[in-house]
C-alpha cells in the first residue's frame, strides 16, 4: 500500500495522542480560555466584554491584534466586530492592544498541520486540533501565513455580538423593558417608544453585568459591512502623508541612534576605530553592542555618517562565502543523509512502460530580500520596573521575552506599543533590530532610543527567502502527463528563524514542501521529497513561504510535461485535478476570464498557473508579447477562492499587489553573496517591477468551503505563469529566477 493512502491512519494516532490524552498538556490546559487583557487596568465607568471590545462614555474601542504591515488587517478587524455590534463604519476608535496569550492564533493549524487542506477525515482533523491546542496553550499570537482572517472570521462577530447583546442587558437593567422588545443601530440600544440610548452611556452599567455568552450570530443577508465596499480606516492619513507608521513617532526625550552590524549576518566584531567618529557633528555617543556599534546622535543622518567614519575588523561569516559555494551545497544536499521527508509516494514513479517518454528538469529560485519601503526601526525605553518598546511587529510575545531577556526584565514587564508598519513580508517576524535597539537603550537607561536602521544596513542584514533547487522527472503517454516526481532542497525557513531566538523545530519542514505536496493533481505515478540544507545563509518567511519557489519549479516542469505530450495547459490541468473540487472551479475561472483558447497574435503567448498555498488555491494566466526590444507584459488574470471575501476592495488591492510583487521578483531579484556579503545593497540592484511595466490585472474571488486569507497566495503562481508564457510567446524555457539573466524585458 502506498505511503499518500496510510498517511490518513497515521495522522489520526498522532493527532489523537496529542489532545485526546492530554499528553502534552493535559486536557484541562487545551480547553481553558486566557483571561481578557482588558480586565487588568479599566478605568472607572470603563467597561470590557470579552480582549476585543473596551467601551467608556467618551467612546468605543476595538482591539484589533494582528498587525497591520499593509495588508488592511486592522480594517478586516474592526469590520467583523462592528458588523455583530451595530457600529457604524468608522463610528470608534481602533487600538493593536497589549500583547496576550487571548489572542492565540486559531488559524495556523490549518496550515502548520501536515495534512492536505482538502483532507477533512477524522485523522487530518485530529492533527489539526492537536497542533491548534498546543498554539493554544502557547498562547501563540502571530501575524503571517494569511491567517489573520481566517483567526479572526468567527471569534470577531462573536466578540461583538456578545457586547451588543450585553449592552442590551444593561438598558434592559435601566429600563425594565425586555431585551428581546429593544434593537440597536449605529452605536446605541434603540427602545420600542423611540428612546435611544447610546452604547457609551451604558458602558458603567454594562461594566457591573456579567458577559451575556452564547448569542447567536446574524445571517450574512442581514450584513451592512462584511462582504460589501468599505474604505479602509487608515486610507486617508496614508493618502495625505499623516505621521502613522513607527518610523514617524516621536517620543518626549528621546534621542537617535543607528547601528552598523557586521555584513556577514551572525558574524562578530573583532574590533573597531571610532576615533574619526567621535567629533563629528552631532555625535553623542558611541557603543559596542553584540556582533556591531550604534552612534547616538541628535539626528539619525548624524548617526548614519558616523557610523560610515568609523573602521571595523568584521569576523568571518558563518555560512559559506561565495555564492557558489551556496549552489554547490544544494547540488549535493539530494542524498538520504539530508531527506527532511518524504511527502507522498503514489504509484511507482520508476517504473517505464512502452509509449512513454520521459522527462527531467533542474530548477532553481535565488534568495530575494524582504525590501519593505519602510526600514527597519524601533524605540525602546528602559526604565526600573518597565520596558517600552514602540515599533511594528508580527510576534509580540515572542518580542516581549527577547527584550526581556537582554534588560533583565520579566517579559509581562515589557510593554508593546504596536504600530503600522511600511510593508513587511515577513521582514518584521524577525527581532535583531529590536534587540540592537533594546541594547543600545540598556546603556542609557531612562532614555528613549530611536534606531533606524539606513536602507544597506536593512538589506546587509536581511535573512532572505531561501535558496530552492528542485530536481523533477516526469512521464507522458498518449497525450497525457502519468508521473510526477518532485525533488526538493533547501534551508529550513523554520529552524532558521526560530533557531534565532533559542526555540527547536521538532520534525520536518512543512515550508520546504509547501506549494509541490498539496498540488490538487491526481498523478498515477508521484512522489515528493525535500532536503533540508544547512551551512547558508539564515533564511526567514519572504511572502508565501515555501510556495514562492516551489510553484515555480512544480508548474514550471508540469508545463514541459503537458508540452511534451501535446496536450492543452489547461485542459490538461483541469484533467489532472481530480483531488479537490474548488481546485478545478479556480481553473475554471481563470480560464473562463482570460477567454483561454482564443486566436493571438503571432509573437503573443500565454501561460497558466495553479499553485495551493495557506489553503487557498489561486490559479493564474499570464499573457506577453515577445517584441523587437523584450518581452512585454500585457495583462493577467487571477482567480482564487478564499470563503468569504470581507472587503472586495481590499481583497482585489491584496490579489494585485500579490500578482505585481511575485512578477517583480521574478524577473529582477536576487540576493548573492562574495565573502559572505550580500552583493545587492539597495533598490537600485534588487529592483522590483516598475510602473511602466506593470500588466492589466482582473480579479476574481470564489466563495467556497472554509474561510481564508488573501494576503500570500497571489504570489506564488507569478512566475511559472509568467516562464510559461515566456515559453509560449518565444519557445524559450526558464527554469531559474530572475528571468533578466536569460530574457530582456521592457
Amino acid at each position: 500500500m502506498s505511503k499518500l493512502r496510510t498517511f490518513g491512519r497515521r495522522a489520526f494516532l498522532v493527532g489523537s495522542a496529542a489532545v485526546a490524552g492530554g499528553v502534552a498538556f493535559g486536557a484541562y490546559l487545551v480547553a481553558r480560555d486566557p483571561e481578557n487583557p482588558n480586565l487588568q487596568d479599566l478605568a472607572e465607568g470603563e467597561a470590557s466584554f470579552n480582549p476585543w471590545v473596551r467601551i467608556d462614555a467618551s467612546g468605543v474601542t476595538l482591539i484589533t491584534p494582528h498587525a497591520d504591515v499593509g495588508q488592511g488587517a486592522s480594517s478586516m478587524q474592526a469590520a467583523l466586530i462592528a458588523e455583530e455590534m451595530d457600529l457604524e463604519w468608522g463610528g470608534f476608535e481602533i487600538d493593536f492592544g497589549r500583547p496576550s496569550p487571548a489572542y492565540w492564533n486559531t488559524a495556523m493549524a490549518a496550515d502548520g498541520a501536515p495534512v492536505l487542506p482538502w483532507d477533512n477525515s477524522i485523522g487530518a482533523r485530529a492533527m489539526r486540533a492537536s497542533v491548534d491546542g498546543v498554539i493554544k496553550v502557547l498562547g501563540v499570537q502571530l501575524t503571517g501565513g494569511s491567517s489573520s482572517t481566517p483567526d479572526s472570521y468567527v471569534k470577531l462577530r462573536e466578540a461583538g455580538a456578545m457586547a451588543r447583546e450585553t449592552l442590551k442587558q444593561a438598558a434592559a437593567a435601566r429600563t425594565g423593558i425586555a431585551v428581546a422588545e429593544m434593537r440597536t443601530e449605529a452605536g446605541a440600544v434603540h427602545l420600542p417608544d423611540g428612546t435611544v440610548i447610546p452604547y457609551t452611556d451604558l458602558a458603567s452599567d454594562a461594566a457591573q453585568i456579567e458577559p451575556v455568552r452564547d448569542t447567536p450570530l446574524r445571517d450574512p443577508s442581514e450584513w451592512r459591512l462584511v462582504g460589501h465596499e468599505m474604505p479602509r480606516l487608515d486610507i486617508v492619513a496614508k493618502s495625505t502623508g499623516q505621521p502613522l507608521y513607527g518610523i514617524d513617532l516621536e517620543v518626549p526625550g528621546m534621542v537617535r541612534a543607528s547601528v552598523r552590524m557586521n555584513p556577514r549576518k551572525g558574524g562578530v566584531l573583532n574590533g573597531f576605530d571610532a576615533s574619526n567618529a567621535e567629533n563629528m557633528p552631532g555625535v553623542e555617543r558611541i557603543v559596542e553592542i553584540p556582533g556591531g556599534v550604534a552612534v547616538v546622535a541628535s539626528n539619525t543622518w548624524y548617526a548614519m555618517q558616523a557610523l560610515d567614519a568609523i573602521s571595523y575588523e568584521w569576523g568571518r561569516a558563518p555560512y559559506a562565502s561565495e555564492q557558489a559555494d551556496h549552489w554547490a551545497a544544494l547540488e549535493r544536499s539530494f542524498t538520504e543523509d539530508h531527506l527532511d521527508k518524504e511527502w507522498l509516494n503514489l504509484g511507482d514513479v520508476d517504473a517505464t512502460a512502452p509509449g512513454t517518454e520521459q522527462l527531467e528538469a533542474e530548477y532553481r529560485a535565488p534568495y530575494v530580500a524582504h525590501q519593505p519601503l519602510e526600514p527597519l526601526n524601533a524605540i525602546v525605553l528602559v526604565e526600573d520596573d518597565r520596558v517600552q518598546v514602540w515599533t511594528a511587529h508580527q510576534l509580540p510575545r515572542y518580542l516581549q521575552k527577547q527584550v526581556a531577556d537582554i534588560t533583565g526584565h520579566d517579559p509581562d514587564q515589557v510593554v508593546l506599543h504596536n504600530q503600522y508598519a511600511g510593508g513587511s513580508f515577513g521582514h518584521r517576524l524577525e527581532f535583531e533590530y529590536v534587540r540592537q535597539t533594546a541594547q543600545v537603550a540598556l546603556q542609557l537607561r531612562g532614555t528613549p532610543v530611536k534606531v533606524i536602521y539606513s536602507r544597506e544596513t536593512d538589506f546587509s542584514q536581511d535573512f532572505p527567502r531561501q535558496i530552492t533547487m528542485g530536481r523533477l522527472r516526469g512521464a507522458v503517454q498518449d497525450g497525457r502527463v502519468i508521473s510526477f516526481d518532485a525533488q526538493v532542497a533547501s534551508p529550513s525557513v523554520a529552524r532558521s528563524q526560530m533557531g534565532r531566538i533559542g526555540q527547536t523545530v521538532p520534525g520536518p519542514d512543512s515550508q520546504i514542501a509547501a506549494g509541490v505536496w498539496q498540488q490538487p493533481y491526481g498523478f498515477e505515478n508521484t512522489r515528493v521529497r525535500t532536503y533540508a540544507v544547512e551551512g547558508l545563509s539564515p533564511v526567514s518567511s519572504w511572502r508565501s513561504v515555501g510556495a514562492s519557489a516551489n510553484g515555480f519549479l512544480s508548474e514550471g516542469f508540469l508545463d514541459e510535461l503537458i508540452h511534451a505530450a501535446g496536450a492543452d495547459p489547461l485542459e490538461e490541468r483541469l484533467r489532472l485535478c481530480t483531488l479537490d473540487p474548488v481546485s478545478r472551479q479556480v481553473l475554471e475561472a481563470v480560464g473562463d476570464m482570460a477567454n483561454w483558447g482564443e486566436a493571438l497574435p503571432a509573437g503573443t503567448g500565454r501561460g497558466v498557473a495553479l499553485v495551493h498555498a495557506f489553503g487557498v488555491p489561486c490559479a493564474e494566466v499570464v499573457e506577453v508579447t515577445n517584441t523587437d526590444d523584450g518581452i512585454r507584459l500585457d495583462r493577467v488574470w487571477v482567480a482564487a477562492n478564499v470563503g468569504k471575501i470581507i472587503d472586495p476592495v481590499n481583497f482585489e488591492n491584496n490579489v494585485k499587489g500579490g500578482v505585481i510583487w511575485g512578477l517583480g521578483h521574478a524577473i529582477n531579484c536576487e540576493i548573492t553573496y562574495t565573502d559572505g556579503v550580500a552583493d545587492q545593497t539597495n533598490f537600485h540592484s534588487h529592483e522590483g517591477m516598475r510602473m511602466y511595466q506593470t500588466p492589466e490585472i482582473f480579479v476574481r474571488g470564489l466563495e467556497n468551503g472554509a474561510v481564508r486569507g488573501i494576503g500570500e497566495p497571489p504570489v506564488s503562481p507569478a512566475a511559472p505563469a509568467l516562464a510559461n508564457a515566456i515559453f509560449a510567446a518565444t519557445g524559450q524555457r526558464i527554469r531559474e529566477m530572475p528571468f533578466w539573466n536569460h530574457v530582456n524585458f521592457v
